[in-house]
């Protein structure tokens, strides 16, 4: 386990290419408007499905 950890910090200090900070906030920026909009047309829908059953239900047990 320790030799795992300690050649995976090797690697993230070695071989992997970072980003620079702009770069890295704007890509960010990008991911987080992304989710809020995923997450409101996901709660649009489920809105639209709970409404569209609640009113079936009402009209054959009603």
């Amino acid at each position: 386990m320790l030799t795992y950890v300690k050649e995976s910090f090797e690697e993230l200090k070695n071989n992997v290419t970072w980003l620079n900070r702009e770069k890295a906030s704007n890509l960010m920026v990008v991911v987080a408007v992304f989710s809020i909009l995923f997450a409101l047309a996901t709660w649009g829908v489920d809105s639209l499905f709970s409404k569209l059953i609640t009113l079936y239900f009402e009209q054959v047990l009603g």
